[in-house]
C-alpha cells in the first residue's frame, strides 16, 4: 500500500470512531485516536517531502476507484503525488497534528470533545482530498468539504448566537465564491472535454486566443475559464470582497483558528492556483486581475489589523493580508515564491494563533489586549514563542546571514514582484512594501500591548469574574464567616491576587516545535523554492516555475532588497514609541483622525454595504415569500385549507346526528329508495 493512502484515509477512519463512537470509548481514547492517526500522517508525509526535495522522486498517480463515467465524463478517484502535493502534505499533516495535539489542553474543560476531534479529522481529510486531487471534480469535493468542516468547527459552540451567525456567514459567503468554481469546471470541462488536471494543464497552451460565448458575448476562453475559477480563490482564502467571513470565524475555538484560518484551508485557493497555473499562463489579463487582488487584500487587511483590540482578530487580518501576498506572487508568475510564503506561513502564523490561545487560556478567555500587559514575566515561555512568530512575519533577517521564515519567504515576493517588470507588479511591489510596514505595525503592537507596560487586567470582567468564582470556592471552605465575607470583596473589587498560570506541556510543546519553522523554515528551504536551478528541479512541471524570473529576483537594486528591513524596522519604531515611549500617542492619534479611525474600525465598511445591498433586500424578499406565498397562498389553499374545509364539513354532518331512532330510520329508508332506484335505472 502506498504511503498517500495512509496520509489521506487514516484522519477519515479516526474521524469516524470519534464521531459515531465518541460516546462509547470516551473522550480520551477519541483523543489518542484522532492525535495518534494524525501523527502516523505527518511521520509519512516528511519522507515523501523529503525525497522530492533532494531529487529522488518523479510525479505518481495512485489509483483509489472508478469514480464517475458518464457519456464523455470520465472521473477516476486517484491520488496525485508531486512536488507541489509534498508541500502540502507536510503542511496540513504537520499543522493539524499539532493542533490536536494541543487541543488536548486547551479543550479540556470542555464536555464535547470527541465531537470537536473528530470535526478536525473530518476538516483534515477533507483538505488532503483536495490537495492530493487529480482531476477538478475531486478538487472540488475536497473543496466543499473544507467548507462543511469549517462550518461544524467555526460554530462548534452552538449556544452562541454569535458563533452560529460566523459559522452561516464563513458558509453563505464560501458558496458565492464555490457558485464560481463550480462554473469554472463546468467551462473547462466544456472547452477541454476532460476535468483531468494533467490533461488540461497539457491542452491549455493550444486554447491561447480561441474566444467562448458567455452571457451574450464573446470572450477570451482561458481569460474567462481562469477568472470564474479565481472567484473560487477569492472565496475560500478570503480575497478582498469575498473577505467577511474570516475575521468573524474568530468565534470558533483558537485551534480552529489556528487550523483553518492559518495554515489549511485558507490556502487552498493559493494552492488551486499554482496547481493549474499553466491555465493562468496562458491568460495574462487574469493574471493582471489575480495581482491586483492580491495587493489590494494585502493592504486593506493589514490596514484594518493597525486598529483591531481582539487579540485573534489582529492575527486574522495578518492572515487575510499575507494571503494577499502570495496571490499576487502569482499573478506576476512567481508561485515559487507564493508556495514558499504558503509553507513558512503555516509555521509562523499556526505559531502566532496558537500563543494567542495560550495568553487566552492564562487570561480566562480574555482576548482584549487593552485588558493585557506586562505578561512577559508570567507567561515567559508564551511569550518567546509569540516573539519567534512576530520576527518570523516581520521578516526580520540579515541579508547574506540569517533571517526568519518571512525574511526569505515575504522579501522573494516583493523582489519577484519588482523583477517582473510590469506595471502590475511594480504597483503590487510598492503596496506590499508599505503593507509590510504596516505588519510590522501591528505585530509589535500586540508584542508591545500583551507583554510589555503595566498590567490591566484589573479592568478585564472575564478575569474578574474568574478571581470572584475562586474566592467564592475559598469561602465555602472557610469556617469563619467574617474571613469568607472578606474573601468576597476582594473577589469582587478587583484582581489584585490575580497571576497569570503558564499554559499545561500540551499546549507549550506544539509552541516549541512551530518556533522551530518559524526560524528555521526560510532558511532551510528558499532554496528548492526560490532559487534557479534548485527550483526548477524540486519543481519539476508540478508549477509553470520560471527560471528567468527567479534570476531576474536576483538581479533586482540593492534597494529594493533592503526595503523590506527598512520598512520592518520603521513600523518597530512607531509601534515602540505608542505603546512603550508614549501610550498616550494612541489617543491623540485618533482624536485627530477620528474618520480616519472610524473608517478602519468598521473595516472599510464593507460589512455594513453588504448589508444594504444585499442582507436586507435578502430579508425582505424571505419575508415576503413567507408571509404572501407561503402562509397566505400555499398554506391557505393548501394543508390550512383542506382543514378548514373539513371543519366546515364536520358542522354540517354533526346536525344530522340528533340520537332519535326513527330519524335514523328514515335515513336508512330513503337510502335503500335511492339504492333500489339505481338499480332499478341501470337494469331497464
Amino acid at each position: 500500500m502506498h504511503p498517500i493512502v495512509l496520509i489521506v484515509f487514516l484522519p477519515l477512519l479516526a474521524s469516524i470512531v470519534a464521531g459515531l463512537g465518541g460516546r462509547a470509548i470516551g473522550k480520551t481514547a477519541s483523543k489518542v485516536i484522532t492525535t495518534g492517526a494524525l501523527f502516523v500522517a505527518a511521520a509519512l508525509s516528511w519522507p515523501i517531502f523529503l525525497s522530492y526535495l533532494g531529487g529522488n522522486a518523479e510525479a505518481q498517480v495512485v489509483p483509489v476507484l472508478d469514480f464517475i463515467n458518464s457519456g464523455d465524463l470520465s472521473v477516476d478517484w486517484a491520488l496525485r503525488v508531486d512536488a507541489l502535493t509534498a508541500v502540502m502534505l507536510v503542511v496540513v499533516t504537520t499543522v493539524s497534528s499539532l493542533v490536536h495535539l494541543y487541543s488536548w489542553g486547551y479543550m479540556e474543560e470542555d464536555p464535547s470533545q470527541p465531537r470537536f476531534f473528530a470535526y478536525l479529522s473530518l476538516f483534515t481529510f477533507a483538505m488532503l482530498m483536495l490537495v492530493t486531487a487529480d482531476s477538478l471534480v475531486q478538487m472540488f469535493f475536497g473543496w466543499e468539504g473544507v467548507g462543511l468542516a469549517s462550518y461544524l468547527l467555526i460554530g462548534f459552540w452552538y449556544h452562541k448566537p454569535s458563533a452560529n451567525a460566523a459559522a452561516m456567514k464563513a458558509f453563505v459567503v464560501n458558496r458565492v465564491g464555490d457558485f464560481g468554481f463550480s462554473l469554472g469546471i463546468f467551462g473547462t470541462f466544456l472547452v477541454f472535454g476532460t476535468v483531468s488536471i494533467p490533461t488540461i494543464l497539457e491542452a491549455a497552451p493550444g486554447m491561447a486566443g480561441s474566444t467562448i460565448g458567455f452571457a451574450g458575448m464573446r470572450v477570451d476562453t482561458m481569460t474567462l475559464l481562469c477568472l470564474l475559477l479565481f472567484v473560487g480563490a477569492m472565496g475560500k482564502s478570503a480575497q478582498l470582497g469575498l473577505h467577511t467571513w474570516l475575521p468573524d470565524a474568530m468565534e470558533g475555538p483558537t485551534p480552529v483558528s489556528a487550523l483553518i484560518h492559518a495554515a489549511t484551508m485558507v490556502t487552498a485557493g493559493v494552492f488551486m492556483v499554482c496547481r493549474l497555473s499553466p491555465m493562468f499562463e496562458v491568460s495574462q489579463t487574469a493574471l493582471t486581475v489575480v495581482t491586483y487582488v492580491g495587493a489590494a487584500t494585502a493592504i486593506f487587511a493589514a490596514t484594518v489589523g493597525t486598529v483591531q483590540n481582539d487579540i485573534k482578530r489582529v492575527i486574522a487580518y495578518s492572515t487575510c493580508s499575507q494571503l494577499g501576498y502570495m496571490f499576487f506572487a502569482a499573478g506576476v508568475g512567481a508561485y515559487g515564491a507564493a508556495m514558499f510564503h504558503l509553507f513558512t506561513h503555516a509555521f509562523f502564523k499556526a505559531l502566532l494563533f496558537l500563543g494567542a490561545g495560550s495568553v487566552i487560556h492564562a487570561m480566562h478567555h480574555e482576548q482584549d489586549m487593552r485588558y493585557y500587559g506586562a505578561l512577559r514575566k508570567e507567561i515567559p515561555l508564551t511569550f518567546w514563542a509569540m516573539i519567534a512568530g512576530t520576527l518570523a512575519i516581520t521578516g526580520v533577517g540579515i541579508m547574506g546571514v540569517f533571517g526568519f521564515a518571512g525574511f526569505y519567504s515575504k522579501d522573494a515576493i516583493l523582489e519577484s514582484a519588482f523583477a517582473s517588470g510590469t506595471v502590475h507588479g511594480n504597483i503590487a511591489f510598492f503596496l506590499g512594501i508599505f503593507a509590510a510596514l504596516l505588519t510590522s505595525f501591528y505585530s509589535w503592537r500586540l508584542i508591545f500591548l500583551t507583554f510589555f507596560g503595566k498590567p490591566r487586567w484589573a479592568g478585564s470582567e472575564h478575569i474578574q469574574h474568574a478571581v470572584h468564582h475562586v474566592h467564592e470556592d475559598e469561602a465555602e471552605e472557610a469556617s469563619d464567616h467574617d474571613s469568607a465575607h472578606d474573601h468576597h470583596v476582594k473577589g469582587v473589587e478587583g484582581t489584585a491576587g490575580y497571576h497569570p498560570h503558564e499554559s499545561p506541556w500540551v499546549i507549550l510543546l506544539p509552541l516549541a516545535i512551530l518556533s522551530l519553522g518559524a526560524v528555521f523554515a526560510g532558511f532551510l528551504f528558499h532554496g528548492a523554492f526560490v532559487e534557479p536551478e534548485a527550483g526548477a528541479d524540486y519543481w519539476r512541471g508540478s508549477i509553470a516555475f520560471s527560471e528567468h524570473l527567479a534570476h531576474e529576483m536576483h538581479a533586482v537594486p540593492l534597494w529594493v532588497k533592503l526595503s523590506p528591513l527598512a520598512v520592518m524596522l520603521i513600523g518597530l519604531a512607531i509601534a515602540w514609541r505608542n505603546y512603550i515611549a508614549r501610550p498616550e500617542a494612541p489617543a491623540a492619534f485618533v482624536v485627530m483622525f477620528p474618520h480616519l479611525h472610524k473608517f478602519l474600525m468598521h473595516k472599510w465598511y464593507f460589512d455594513e454595504l453588504y448589508e444594504v445591498i444585499f442582507v436586507r433586500p435578502a430579508v425582505k424578499l424571505g419575508r415576503f415569500f413567507w408571509r404572501r406565498g407561503d402562509e397566505q397562498t400555499i398554506d391557505r389553499f393548501g394543508p390550512h385549507g383542506a382543514a378548514y374545509a373539513v371543519g366546515i364539513g364536520n358542522r354540517l354532518t354533526t346536525r344530522l346526528q340528533s340520537g332519535y331512532v326513527y330519524s335514523y330510520a328514515l335515513v336508512m329508508l330513503l337510502g335503500l329508495i335511492g339504492a333500489a332506484t339505481w338499480v332499478f335505472w341501470w337494469v331497464r
